[in-house]
């Protein structure tokens, strides 16, 4: 798969669905094949930085203690610090905190109390503060450079499934800058993957509400 390809289908894209009379996000699935999920080496989960957003806003929420609180102001959307863990005993409200947003991170000697107030709600949407996407901090840390990167991540997971979905921009934005970031995903794969091309069933993209146009596999026009 190539660029010009994928600007070939995002074309196709444009052209060939409905308009909504909101801005739709636009979706990059990938069909695994050959690929044995019981066999842990085979699973695929990892963080990738975009070159470009994904076009909305990420949200996120820190769980810090004083002394990186002035430090996470302004950089996230939700500030939970420790003296506050307490108030949160509501599974209606913890729900929600889980929902509505998309990164979690926590200042490293915090996660033991992090695991036992959220862990349960977060864990169980995998969205406890993860180390592979930077998001286990130390007290000490430069807020800054993870606050714009978590911006541009995406998760790049098979869960009980060989497919992988994530949101690669936004109907507005540049097919040049979509097309950037489904090569980072693609070529991603291509060093993960032990066949290449050969795992791969088929890859489409799609707006929120449309339907699929292939670029690798499936049905083309």
């Amino acid at each position: 798969m190539n660029k010009e390809e994928i600007l070939k289908s995002l074309k196709q894209l444009r052209t060939t669905s409905p308009k909504r009379k909101f801005k739709q996000s636009i979706d990059l699935v990938i069909n695994l094949k050959g690929i044995d999920l019981k066999k842990p080496d085979q699973r695929i989960d990892n963080f990738l930085v975009l070159n470009h957003s994904k076009g909305k806003p990420v949200k996120t929420c820190i769980f810090l203690d004083k002394q990186l609180e002035a430090k996470a102001k302004g950089k996230f959307n939700t500030i939970i610090t420790k003296e506050d863990f307490p108030k949160w005993t509501d599974k209606t409200k913890l729900k929600k905190l889980a929902k509505s947003h998309d990164f979690f991170i926590a200042q490293a000697n915090l996660m033991s109390l992090v695991a036992s107030t959220f862990g349960k709600t977060l864990g169980a949407l995998g969205k406890m503060p993860n180390p592979k996407a930077g998001c286990v901090v130390p007290p000490e840390a430069n807020l800054d450079p993870l606050a714009a990167r978590l911006q541009k991540t995406v998760r790049v997971i098979t869960k009980n499934e060989t497919i992988i979905k994530d949101q690669v921009g936004i109907e507005d934005m540049p097919d040049e800058e979509i097309a950037d970031n489904i090569l980072t995903i693609y070529n991603y794969l291509m060093h993960t993957l032990s066949q290449k091309d050969a795992n791969i069933k088929n890859i489409f993209i799609k707006f929120s509400m449309s339907p699929p146009v292939f670029i690798v596999g499936g049905k083309k026009q």
